[in-house]
């Protein structure tokens, strides 16, 4: 059985943007919603060199990382090719306008 902890309402988190979740003694996380409003998680650190995903450009179902220019795919958090590599993608869900994500 999955946790649910809501984090924010949609509209709180801009078009092609992001959100950031602190969570206290782990890794922040990056909620990203995209230009269909479909809303996806991520760990907020690129794994090639730690840049905050965040602060990406989201660009349909991906995000461009801010500081070297890798694509990551927002569903699983995979590299898109050429690059290699991955980081850690959470279930979030969107309810009556409300965005939840799985704790």
């Amino acid at each position: 059985m999955t946790d649910w902890k809501r984090i924010c309402l949609l509209d709180d988190i801009p078009r092609l943007g992001s959100r950031v979740v602190r969570r206290p003694g782990a890794d922040d996380i990056a909620v990203f919603r995209n230009a269909d409003d479909e809303v996806f998680a991520l760990h907020d650190q690129c794994p090639h060199k730690g840049g905050p995903l965040s602060q990406g450009i989201v660009h349909g179902r991906k995000v461009t990382c801010p500081l070297h220019g890798w694509n990551f795919n927002l569903q699983d958090g995979q590299a898109v090719a050429p690059d290699v590599g991955a980081c850690a993608s959470f279930a979030v869900k969107v309810e009556g306008g409300e965005v939840w994500l799985a704790t």
